[in-house]
């Protein structure tokens, strides 16, 4: 097996399943150009670029790789040879929207078309399709969602990896260090502890620790601050890591140590909510209900959690209004947070997995507010 992707047999079963999707939407096919989706289906990092590649999955038949010649060597890093997947190859002046249809059967036909295609090449294909294509989300959603005993193992490796480099963390955390120092030796540990490559780096101290999406800055830490630090990576086969903890230089007041102790038990609230059945908006519940009794809800400002894979965050989304039911296979960020405009924030981020009966934690750090000795 080559170490960036899964055996051939892993996506068989999941070119055969788009297939039997794509039938039963009613659909003649899928086109899907470069990006997620076709990495999940053939293992393919192809590139988008003007000249077409897509993968073209009929709902019955077999598939074909609609690929340019000069681009023939990276369909080799793919499983397409394994799999003994057809290959229309073309060459400038050639149309591959053409070959695009014919391996459909013909024209016009209903198909589907991943979110990730680019208008150069929708719009052409519609017209030689004779119909405008929808998004082949609803067809692979479920798939995506769903993870398979392989993309388990790796996310379990990805998590064991991220949890390697916050164990390192507090090293890193010394007042008069910036933000950006901190950063740059996390994105190093990242890759030194496993991941391929570095999927983000957020360190917010003090008052940017109130600001979710704050990265890093030149900002210095001081004793007494609040550090939120989120970071994750991609793990080979491209699965990604996800962990957030929150660190205290020196120890915390009681007022912060109150509410982080809050933050915990939200958080606990909604990892123990997680099991088939229950809706993702019932797991955003349970945590949005245990800060809100504690006078806290309005300092939640985002979803609880969002799934993550091949793209760091994909479906599912724990968030008020998805009436979604968790089933098995399902992975997903739990990440409760409270923000305090100008003066703190923290946040407790684990990876979960839905079993039979509950929920499978990738992640094991400890969850309590981590202090760092000040010499």
């Amino acid at each position: 097996m080559a170490a960036h992707r899964f055996p051939a047999d892993v996506y068989a079963r999941r070119l055969a399943a788009a297939a039997a999707a794509t039938a039963e939407a009613g659909l003649a096919g899928l086109v899907i150009t470069p990006g997620y989706d076709l990495r999940y289906l053939i293992g393919s990092r192809a590139q988008t670029f003007e000249r077409l590649t897509a993968l073209v999955v009929p709902a019955s038949g077999d598939p074909t790789v609609v690929v340019p010649r000069l681009e023939l060597a990276a369909l080799k890093e793919s499983a397409a040879a394994d799999l003994g997947l057809a290959v229309a190859d073309w060459v400038d002046g050639d149309d591959p929207y053409r070959l695009v249809a014919a391996a459909l059967g013909g024209t016009p036909v209903a198909t589907a078309v991943t979110d990730a295609m680019p208008a150069l090449h929708l719009l052409p294909l519609a017209d030689i399709l004779g119909v405008v294509p929808v998004l082949a989300t609803g067809v692979l959603r479920e798939l995506r969602m769903i993870k398979d005993a392989a993309e388990i193992d790796a996310l379990r490796k990805a998590g064991a990896a991220i949890d390697r480099v916050h164990a390192r963390v507090p090293d890193f955390l010394v007042p008069g260090r910036t933000e950006a120092d901190v950063a740059a030796d996390i994105a190093k540990a990242i890759v030194d502890e496993g991941h391929s490559e570095v999927a983000f780096v957020i360190v917010g101290s003090g008052p940017h620790g109130a600001d979710p999406h704050h990265e890093c800055s030149t900002r210095e830490l001081r004793a007494g601050d609040i550090v939120v630090v989120d970071i994750g990576g991609s793990y080979e086969p491209g699965y990604h890591s996800d962990s957030t903890r929150t660190y205290s230089l020196g120890e915390p007041s009681a007022e912060v140590a109150q509410h982080y102790s809050v933050l915990q038990h939200a958080q606990r609230a909604a990892v123990d909510a997680v099991r088939p059945g229950v809706t993702a908006e019932q797991v955003d519940a349970a945590a949005r209900d245990v800060l809100s009794a504690a006078g806290l809800g309005e300092y939640f400002v985002h979803r609880t959690g969002h799934g993550i894979g091949l793209s760091v965050h994909e479906e599912p989304y724990i968030v008020a209004g998805n009436d979604l039911q968790l089933t098995a296979g399902m992975a997903f960020s739990v990440e409760p947070g409270i923000y305090f405009p100008g003066q703190w924030g923290a946040r407790i981020e684990d990876i979960v997995v839905v079993t039979d009966n509950g929920a499978e934690p990738v992640n094991h750090r400890p969850h309590e507010l981590i202090v760092v000795p000040i010499a």
